[in-house]
């Protein structure tokens, strides 16, 4: 039986990144020249193509450059063993936009891989591949996504999600972190391993996507409640801060103060009250040099032990790990 590359066509939207096309595609070419050189310039790994959506070869991309491609997605008629889409901004009312989503709709099952990178995880929703799957997206994201596409269980924590055949990467950056998954998958973690470390990253990077958001959305810092007691709350923020001092502060009893906290937030003051503790842990890590000690006792969250305990269930890296990551170049006592 004669073996076959494995093609690989990464489909670029207008106005995409360049990073979202670019990185899942040096990740396969990699891939591609490690191989040839390890088994053989013969040996049958990726064939990469990268297409548009629509028809025509020039695609405006949102980076101050435009791209040109070969070919059409709608005009490549050999199997597809990997699609990657990136970008979601396609013409409204168009009939090549339709053809597009048809071509998917009909496609998508037969593909063993269809993955989005970043926002183009709106293109997956919209085909209906995403129907009662779990999927992720840009976390800046997550409200809008999940308002529009409600029957999609959307979690912006991780870096990718794999759910059946359908791949969905979060942030810009994440398409590299699926690409190697990718590889891995196929060729094992010796593999995708070489080329993490071609590209200087890493192979799974530590954290998630909570990283590099807020663990406040604005929907739980509006409520009625989080503005009367938020300023209240940052001047003692290193004492203990019960439910029912809370309450106090609003007058109200605790049980009724939890009951109308939690519907105005969706999560327990308790719970509140951590997020804004590491939150502020995160500013001193990332601005100052005090010590890992101190920054715990002054944001109320015990000991070195507590707070990295906290941390890894929050971002799921310590905070040793989050001030190398993250600190200002020019941080200050």
């Amino acid at each position: 039986m004669t073996q076959h590359r494995k093609l690989v066509v990464l489909v670029v939207l207008p106005d995409s990144r360049l990073l979202t096309m670019a990185g899942p595609a040096d990740v396969f070419s990699f891939a591609q020249s490690m191989l040839a050189a390890q088994k053989g310039p013969n040996f049958q790994s990726y064939e990469l193509v990268v297409a548009s959506a629509l028809p025509g070869n020039h695609i405006r991309m949102n980076s101050a450059a435009d791209l040109l491609v070969t070919t059409s997605l709608l005009d490549i008629k050999r199997p597809i063993d990997t699609l990657i889409i990136t970008g979601h901004n396609l013409p409204k009312n168009d009939p090549d936009t339709d053809r597009f989503y048809r071509w998917l709709q009909r496609k998508a099952p037969s593909i063993r891989r269809v993955a989005s990178v970043c926002v183009a995880t709106y293109v997956l929703a919209r085909a209906g591949l995403l129907h009662n799957k779990c999927a992720t997206t840009h976390w800046e994201r997550y409200e809008h996504f999940q308002q529009t596409f409600p029957d999609v269980k959307v979690d912006t924590t991780p870096f990718f999600i794999k759910d059946g055949n359908i791949y969905t990467a979060g942030g810009v950056t994440s398409g590299l972190d699926l690409a190697l998954a990718m590889v891995e998958e196929d060729y094992g973690r010796d593999l995708a391993l070489q080329i993490a470390r071609k590209l200087v990253i890493h192979l799974k990077r530590p954290g998630n996507q909570k990283q590099f958001g807020s663990l406040l959305p604005d929907y739980e810092l509006n409520s009625n409640l989080v503005l009367q007691l938020r300023p209240w709350i940052m001047e003692h923020i290193a004492e203990d801060l019960p439910v029912d001092r809370l309450a106090t502060q609003v007058h109200m009893s605790a049980r009724n103060f939890a009951r109308v906290f939690l519907k105005e937030t969706g999560i327990t003051p308790a719970k509140f009250i951590e997020k804004i503790r590491v939150e502020l842990a995160r500013n001193y890590l990332e601005n100052s040099s005090l010590a890992l000690e101190e920054i715990a006792l002054k944001c109320g969250l015990g000991g070195l032990v507590s707070m990295r305990r906290t941390f890894l269930r929050h971002l799921e890296m310590s905070p040793g790990t989050y001030r190398s990551t993250f600190r200002t170049v020019l941080a200050t006592d």
